[in-house]
């Protein structure tokens, strides 16, 4: 099951493709990570999708990475007398905290720590921004506001706030007991949602303690406000687009996009794009023209991974959906300027052994045109630092982790597998030339680059570099 691409796939699962026969389909179709979304999965079904998803990863003898996708707090409208009301434009309609049924001037909100942030002159949306109201003032307990986009408003709608940093945790009671099911059921990812801050991912990295890695969703002002320092503590980020095209003028987010990719590539953590990627597919066989050029454009800033939502989690066409952009992304990464183009992005190694170590195979292998580069790692971090080059050579990561196997099953470039630590520096070599010839990404004659820390099992003691010749011993033992 090797992969003729570099850019790693996340599928959504959902009622359309929640079964294992429908999940080894679209692993087969490219899936190399599946993504459970907690806004919709039920926390006593997460350890048997697990259990199924983990049966798949046994049957075809793959590292398969599952991401948790936390829902975060939702903020809703209250209801309506009717269920609904119609607004027009620049009347007063006001926010509060009446529990009485909403008409057409007032509605209660049901959080109060909104109440308490908002400020005139502040932008509230409604619906996913289809109606937009701005602040004129704000007393105890309710906030005036402006109609400027008018419409129809019905029960419990979503609030979005561009403006306003609301003094409450990323994290509500149902992520919290979420979060502890995932870690149970043994994930590999976990997805924080509405990030507004690093004391945010602070919080959940404290609960996890290391059992997953999280990854950051990128989707408010907020959080682009804060990037730098929000991405230093993560262990990976997501363009989340949706939100972020809700809560940021439409026109913004194609360059906060290519910001947020290239400050991971310098950081070296994986990033994600995501949200409406082949959104036609929901309903319809083949993509737009349009689609497939927004998913090409995320392989040309080198995502990490681009990601399938509703597509294969409720669509029609789940597996179109995975092998339709799976042959996108090998068919860029084929492109002579998607290599030139990797290069322009790459940046000078930190000031670090391990850094430099990565750095100068990477030199190597490209100066010798040697196509596999092979990892020994602990922790995952050896893979990392290599795939932050965006090598043109397949990264086998040999690991005698089964969890660093799957997480770094995200990570651009990486083909991870799971084997007993090397003894030595010769079984080092011999065995990293025996992987790849089974592996089929090197045959006799070959020349790959070894790169490990020695002391063997130290996790970041990254220090060594050897190129070996694969001959028909290695072949015998493949």
């Amino acid at each position: 099951m090797r992969r003729s691409r570099r850019t790693k796939i996340l599928a959504t699962l959902g009622p359309a493709s929640e079964s294992q026969e429908m999940i080894e389909k679209l692993f087969e179709a490219g899936a190399d990570v599946f993504r459970l979304n907690m806004s919709h999965l039920p926390r006593e079904k997460l350890k048997d999708r697990v259990a199924t998803i983990r049966a798949v990863e046994a049957k075809f003898k793959r590292p398969i990475a599952i991401l948790a996708d936390l829902q975060g707090p939702k903020l809703r409208v209250g209801a309506f007398e009717g269920d609904s009301a119609m607004l027009e434009p620049g009347q007063t309609f006001t926010l509060d905290a009446d529990m009485a049924p909403g008409g057409k001037n007032r509605v209660h909100l049901p959080h109060p720590e909104i109440l308490s942030s908002l400020e005139p002159g502040h932008t509230v949306l409604i619906d996913d921004g289809k109606l937009r109201l701005r602040v004129k003032s704000v007393k105890q307990g309710a906030a005036a506001t402006t109609v400027e986009i008018a419409g129809k408003i019905s029960n419990r709608k979503g609030v979005s706030l561009p403006d306003t940093t609301i003094p409450v945790a990323a994290m509500t009671d149902k992520d919290r007991s979420d979060l502890e099911a995932a870690l149970d059921a043994g994930v590999d990812w976990i997805a924080l949602s509405f990030v507004q801050r690093p004391e945010d991912v602070a919080e959940v990295k404290k609960v996890a303690r290391g059992r997953a890695l999280v990854m950051s969703k990128l989707e408010k002002p907020q959080a682009i406000a804060r990037l730098d320092e929000i991405m230093e503590i993560s262990d990976a980020v997501m363009v989340a687009r949706g939100d972020l095209g809700v809560e940021m003028p439409l026109e913004k987010v194609p360059g906060i996009q290519k910001r947020i990719v290239r400050a991971a590539r310098r950081l070296g953590k994986p990033v994600v794009v995501a949200t409406q990627m082949l959104e036609s597919m929901i309903t319809s066989p083949v993509p737009t023209r349009a689609e497939v050029s927004d998913v090409a454009t995320a392989v040309y800033d080198g995502a990490d991974a681009v990601m399938l939502s509703a597509e294969s989690a409720s669509g029609q066409y789940p597996i179109d959906a995975v092998a339709t952009m799976s042959r996108i992304a090998e068919e860029v990464e084929q492109d002579q300027n998607y290599w030139s183009i990797m290069r322009t992005l790459n940046t000078e190694p930190e000031a670090t052994g391990s850094d430099a170590i990565a750095a100068g195979a990477h030199q190597i292998a490209d100066t010798l045109n040697l196509k596999t580069m092979a990892a020994w790692t602990s922790s995952g971090s050896t893979a990392f630092r290599i795939a932050r080059e965006r090598p043109n050579s397949t990264v086998i990561a040999l690991t005698p982790s089964q969890d660093t196997a799957r997480r770094l099953a995200l990570v651009w470039g990486v083909h991870s597998i799971r084997t007993k630590d090397a003894s030595d520096i010769d079984d080092m070599a011999f065995r990293a030339c025996k992987f790849a010839v089974r592996e089929e990404f090197a045959d006799v004659g070959d020349r790959i680059i070894i790169v490990a820390g020695v002391p063997f099992g130290t996790p970041g003691a990254t220090n060594m570099v050897r190129i070996a010749f694969i001959n028909q011993e290695h072949a015998a033992q493949a």
